[in-house]
């Protein structure tokens, strides 16, 4: 992608009045001046048009942030490419492609298990680097143990079940993960910046992590009548290490992508066919059938652990569902069949099908408060989805 602020369109094009971005922009503002946060960056896109594009705080619009676990639906919308071509059957078990998963009781894990978060090994280990060595990778493959039955209880796999995903893409592509995302989608998307695996050349645009605010306590979690969040293995050691030039430059599935927010945004203009002024669904990946499939909500019958909610997950994706949106990372103004993906530290990255706008939002400022995280995002997604009403 050109620099955004070169190509950004007119908001009253597609239907945006430019107040309401402003109204955003004001909110986002506010963590900068509190000086909470040291930067953060959104954009809003309508219809294949990039229409709001700012950086905040000590960044610049060349600046990319690492979007954490908003990877995933990256990751995922590629194996959906599989999936469009016949070449992947989600109701297969993951042992018949990759035969690691045949010991410690693995063998009748389903590939939709794994894009679900029910396949039953929710903090399996795996270290970034373990990727480099085929060897490493199905060693950690074979020691995997469940925690629980396979498809009997939703439990978040924060890096653990994207790394099968994306040695499946890898098997049946004979191709690296990255590659195959930067040439079926990054590149016909012209997402330039947008990348898995980031060289070397870029690492000096990167905002680098940095942990802000006071940690909520025992006694905090308790007076909100709340439980504290399950320990897992994203820490702030393991966040921090994507300060280091090795862990930039591995493709990390679930968690590693390294972009602007315009390139997130204008992702998911792609997911609902829009990809610059071509007519929606001539010039993109997908085919509109694989994304209705894919966003398709397959654990509506299970409760999440720690919210006590429906799960709401398609192939990689939450879905924002008629209730408790806000509760699932959207705003109470996203129409139900909204879907996108956060990640650590505050990332916000969805679309919405209803209104055509999507929207993406990055921060290097990981706050140590995850109920003031929480409530931030809802804030920002509410006036981003506000968005799409302000003349329509």
């Amino acid at each position: 992608m050109k620099q955004p602020e070169q190509i950004l369109s007119d908001p009253e094009e597609v239907g945006i009045k430019p107040d309401t971005i402003a109204i955003l922009k004001d909110r986002v503002q506010q963590e900068i001046d509190s000086g909470l946060l040291p930067s953060a960056q959104f954009a809003i896109a309508r219809r294949g048009k990039l229409v709001a594009f700012e950086t905040l705080g000590a960044a610049t619009s060349d600046s990319l942030y690492c979007v954490f676990s908003s990877t995933k639906a990256i990751t995922s919308a590629m194996a959906w490419l599989l999936i469009q071509n016949g070449e992947l059957d989600t109701s297969i078990r993951v042992s018949q492609l990759l035969p690691e998963f045949n010991e410690r009781g693995k063998q009748d894990i389903t590939i939709e298990q794994l894009f679900t978060h029910t396949a039953g090994f929710p903090h399996a280990p795996f270290r970034p680097t373990d990727w480099l060595d085929p060897e490493k990778r199905q060693q950690r493959f074979r020691s995997w143990r469940l925690n629980w039955q396979p498809g009997s209880r939703f439990e978040y796999h924060a890096t653990s079940s994207m790394w099968a995903i994306a040695a499946i893409i890898e098997l049946i592509t004979g191709q690296s993960f990255a590659q195959q995302v930067r040439s079926r989608i990054a590149q016909p998307l012209s997402l330039e910046d947008l990348w898995l695996g980031c060289p070397a050349e870029q690492h000096h645009r990167i905002k680098e992590v940095v942990h802000v605010g006071e940690a909520m306590t025992a006694v905090d979690y308790a007076a909100l009548n709340l439980p504290q969040p399950p320990v897992t293995e994203v820490t702030e050691d393991a966040l921090t290490r994507f300060n280091d030039a090795e862990v930039r430059e591995i493709p990390i599935p679930g968690g590693g992508g390294i972009m602007s927010a315009a390139e997130l945004a204008m992702f998911y203009q792609g997911l609902i066919g829009f990809n610059g002024s071509a007519p929606q669904w001539h010039n993109v990946p997908w085919q509109p059938e694989t994304i209705e499939s894919a966003t398709q909500i397959r654990t509506q019958d299970l409760l999440d652990p720690y919210t006590g909610i429906p799960v709401l997950r398609g192939l990689g994706v939450v879905v924002a569902g008629e209730t408790q949106a806000n509760l699932r990372g959207f705003g109470y103004n996203n129409s139900a069949v909204s879907f996108g993906h956060g990640g650590a530290g505050g990332q916000i990255a969805w679309v919405d099908p209803e209104t055509q706008l999507s929207f993406a939002y990055c921060t290097n400022g990981h706050d140590r408060n995850p109920i003031r995280q929480g409530r931030r995002g809802v804030s920002l997604s509410n006036r981003a989805a506000t968005c799409a009403a302000s003349t329509d």
